[in-house]
């Protein structure tokens, strides 16, 4: 029989379609797919094909916008937000809005042409997450924005086009957006309530169930969640409690990265290199006014959630918020554990 399942966070409630359910290994889909690959611009070599960097990895004895580099940051060549200007909010009738202000920048991960992070060495990984963490104090500073969104989109059916290089993406944003919001707002009233971090909860459950358990290593977890919106997501929490990506420390860091290689290469051997996006959602900027949100770092924990796209959200979903997900989150952890590296 299905089971309808409630996010314990934002209260969303999912179908675990089990009449509809697929074994594990009947879900598999190659991220290389969509039209052919032009000419790469995000290679070394390739600098005049970019907009000038923002930020790089380089020695020392290397210009700027030139080969030697280990990692670049450049703005996007279409932002959806542009970084020149005043937010000008205003109101239209009962309409509210303002200027498209914010920030738009591409990480390129390496200067070999690389497809997945999955295949960049735990060194080059915690190099990307040592950038992600300068970007986001860097764009802190901008008064004008109130969070910053890492983003990765891995495969043409989950947004990366055709350019095979791996990459991320940054986008600082003047409101918060609406999905980190409700985790803010279910975290906080739990956190009223039981005076504990709901995810410090889930994490402690999960270690104790292990239903849901891909990997416990070096402080962090892997797991399915519990009302898993898609086959085969996975959420990466730190087991010690923190609201800040920003807040981790050199060794925190190549920790992380050698769970993210892991789970990562588990999906791409496991279900045939899938098109897969991942955020990373962290507290908001905060800055000290009237209405502070004093309880923030006690309530909310920030997290990595990777979303395989292996199904199509369709109508029933859109009209409804509701989503149907075809595998029990439990045989999708077992089958990750299983899959060997």
């Amino acid at each position: 029989m299905p089971e309808l399942r409630k996010d314990p966070i934002i209260g969303r409630w999912v179908i675990i379609a089990t009449e509809r359910a697929r074994r594990p290994d009947q879900f598999s889909g190659a991220a290389q797919d969509g039209p052919a690959e032009k000419p790469c611009p995000f290679c070394e070599g390739s600098e005049s094909k970019t907009p000038p960097e923002i930020y790089a990895l380089r020695p020392k004895n290397t210009p700027a916008n030139g080969p030697g580099w280990d990692l670049r940051v450049v703005p996007s060549i279409a932002p959806f937000l542009r970084i020149e200007g005043d937010l000008d909010r205003r109101g239209k009738g009962l309409y509210d809005l303002m200027n498209g202000i914010g920030a738009h920048e591409i990480i390129i991960e390496s200067n070999q042409h690389i497809a997945n992070m999955a295949d960049l060495s735990d060194e080059q990984i915690s190099k990307v997450l040592d950038c992600y963490i300068n970007r986001i104090i860097d764009l802190e500073k901008d008064k004008r924005f109130k969070y910053a969104l890492i983003f990765k989109n891995h495969g043409w059916s989950a947004g990366a086009g055709s350019i095979k290089h791996s990459r991320s993406q940054l986008i600082a944003t003047p409101v918060n957006p609406k999905r980190v919001k409700e985790e803010l707002a279910g975290a906080r009233s739990y956190y009223e309530y039981h005076e504990r971090c709901i995810f410090c909860d889930i994490v402690k459950q999960e270690l104790a169930s292990k239903d849901r358990l891909i990997l416990d290593l070096d402080g962090f977890i892997a797991i399915t969640p519990f009302a898993a919106r898609f086959p085969f997501e996975i959420w990466i929490m730190p087991k010690k409690h923190s609201c800040d990506f920003v807040s981790l420390d050199a060794d925190s860091r190549n920790y992380l990265a050698k769970v993210l290689k892991i789970v990562l290469s588990k999906l791409k051997k496991g279900l045939n290199d899938p098109p897969y996006n991942f955020v990373i959602h962290t507290a908001p900027f905060r800055r000290q006014k009237s209405g502070y949100w004093k309880s923030i770092d006690y309530d909310y924990h920030w997290h990595i959630e990777i979303m395989p796209r292996l199904t199509r959200v369709a109508g029933f979903e859109w009209g409804t918020g509701f989503y149907i997900c075809p595998l029990p989150p439990e045989n999708a952890a077992q089958f990750l554990r299983e899959v060997q590296i």
